[in-house]
């Protein structure tokens, strides 16, 4: 019983004991716990208050830094817009100026249209007339008339046009002094000159060459056959022969090594060739010859018509001196009548006056009439 009991009391004692140390551990371990949930909670509350201040400074410092960004970016930002409004207004300048100029670019390409139109007008005109002698004779004529109107030349005082001759009739007939006369044929033979530019081939354009100025010698020499020049009917010892263009005169001018000088053979002929220019020329010296023979031939009218004014003229100033002789006889007699005569007459109206209100007895003696 004893070691049983013994036995059993070890038992109890170590369960008791096991128990209180069980106990004393799970204090240990709540005890441990609760501090670890302190410690957790202190450590949390630290760092959720380190990580509060952290997360502020860190929003003051963001907050700063993004006022600036935002700061700089508006300053960029107004730069950028004024670089980019003047741009734009570059651009919308230049945008007009473009619009104006294709405006412009438009109204000249639709006037140079026109011009060609114009000109496709024109050349198919000359060419038809080219393609004409009797237009061709036409627009010679045209161009005459022109320069005539220029120079003030008036038909039927310095000119004719087709005047009746012997044989043929001149185009032009310029009517100078004492009756003389200057006849000017205007028809020119073109055919082979306007051939000459659509010939091809070399071969073709010196035989194009050669027939026109066979062509320009035989006019010359059928113009020195009619009876345009005859002095003795009164024309001038030449006749002229128009050329309705510069170029042909230049033409004709400038022959190659081994032509005949066309100019020189008509000049030798008494046909003297001549350009628009060149007859211009001659007309304007006519013109002038023709005034100043017309003034010489009234001179002695003018001398006689100054003869007549200056005798006049003694006569008109022999009557003004006259007249101020007279005019200053009258202002003396006025002078006389407006003073001396007047005094007289006034003096005894008032000795009237003062008879008549009573003034004295007597009126005094009148006085003696000046003279």
């Amino acid at each position: 019983m004893t070691a049983t009991t013994g036995i059993i009391l070890f038992i109890l004692g170590c369960l008791i004991g096991g128990g209180v140390i069980w106990f004393v551990r799970q204090k240990e371990v709540e005890s441990a716990r609760a501090g670890s949930d302190q410690l957790k909670e202190a450590f949390g509350s630290l760092s959720k208050d380190a990580l509060t201040e952290n997360q502020k400074a860190f929003f003051a410092l963001a907050e700063n830094k993004f006022a600036e960004i935002m700061k700089s970016s508006d300053t960029q930002l107004e730069e950028k817009k004024k670089l980019i409004d003047s741009t734009l207004e570059d651009i919308t300048k230049n945008l007009a100026g473009l619009t104006k100029s294709t405006a412009e670019l438009k109204g000249q390409m639709e006037e140079s249209k026109k011009g060609i139109d114009e000109l496709s007008d024109t050349t198919l005109q000359l060419s038809r007339i080219l393609d004409s002698s009797q237009a061709r004779g036409q627009w010679g004529e045209r161009m005459v008339n022109d320069i005539l109107n220029h120079l003030g030349l008036k038909r039927g005082i310095n000119f004719e046009t087709q005047s009746g001759a012997k044989e043929g009739k001149p185009d032009f007939t310029f009517l100078l002094p004492e009756g003389k006369r200057l006849n000017m044929d205007v028809k020119f033979p073109w055919t082979h000159y306007a051939n000459l530019f659509s010939a091809e081939g070399e071969a073709e354009k010196d035989s194009e060459r050669k027939e026109f100025l066979k062509d320009v010698k035989g006019h010359v020499k059928t113009l020195t056959k009619r009876d345009y020049i005859d002095p003795a009917d009164g024309t001038m010892d030449f006749v002229l022969m128009f050329i309705p263009n510069e170029g042909i005169y230049a033409f004709l001018n400038k022959p190659k090594k081994g032509e005949e000088n066309l100019v020189e053979y008509a000049m030798k002929n008494k046909v003297l060739l001549c350009s628009p220019i060149t007859l211009f020329a001659m007309l304007a010296m006519v013109r002038q010859s023709v005034q100043s023979f017309h003034l010489e031939s009234k001179a002695i009218e003018v001398q006689d018509l100054v003869q007549a004014f200056k005798s006049q003229w003694g006569k008109f100033i022999e009557k003004m001196e006259a007249l101020g002789k007279s005019l200053g006889t009258v202002q003396g007699h006025y002078e006389n009548l407006s003073t001396t005569r007047r005094k007289a007459l006034e003096k005894p109206m008032k000795e009237i006056g003062k008879l008549e209100l009573g003034h004295g007895d007597a009126a005094e003696s009148l006085p003696e009439e000046e003279e």
